[in-house]
């Protein structure tokens, strides 16, 4: 399974930081911006995390909720969030089913070594439930600025 833009999205409840579940439906009548980052406390993966966080009250102007997503434990999570103090929840994929149905798992490489990992995305999913917007590939300088000004149109 693989969501297409425009598709109303259903997904199944998946953990989250602050002892929290993530469920699509508790947030209908928001913007869901989900973002998919390889590792916690990564460089870029931190970059990007702050990023957003420091955009949180504009995002939240244009009724919009963000979520980290990365096949990351929820005690790594946690330290992560706590570290930056992130105003915003992750979500544990350990079972990368998330992954799965944004189709976000690559063939990567590193130092020869082949393995799948998380390419770096950002999806939006509208009031409606409907994925709207996706950004794949992502470089993280400049991006939250790009998503921030496609959210505030919606």
């Amino acid at each position: 399974m693989c969501f297409k833009l425009n598709e109303k999205i259903t997904l199944d409840s998946v953990p989250m930081t602050s002892d929290k579940t993530f469920t699509l439906e508790d947030y209908k009548g928001k913007n869901v911006i989900l973002y998919f980052y390889p590792k916690d406390s990564t460089p870029g993966c931190t970059n990007e995390s702050i990023d957003f966080s420091n955009e949180i009250e504009a995002f939240n102007q244009a009724d919009s909720v963000i979520f980290g997503i990365s096949k990351d434990t929820l005690k790594s999570h946690e330290k992560f969030k706590e570290k930056y103090n992130m105003p915003f929840e992750l979500i544990a994929d350990t079972e990368k089913y998330l992954c799965e149905a944004f189709g976000v798992l690559k063939e990567k490489s590193m130092f020869g070594k082949k393995y799948m990992g998380i390419e770096r995305s950002t999806f939006v999913i509208d009031k409606e439930e409907k994925l709207v917007k996706e950004w794949r590939k992502v470089k993280v300088p400049g991006h939250v600025l790009e998503v921030l000004s496609f959210v505030q149109t919606l």
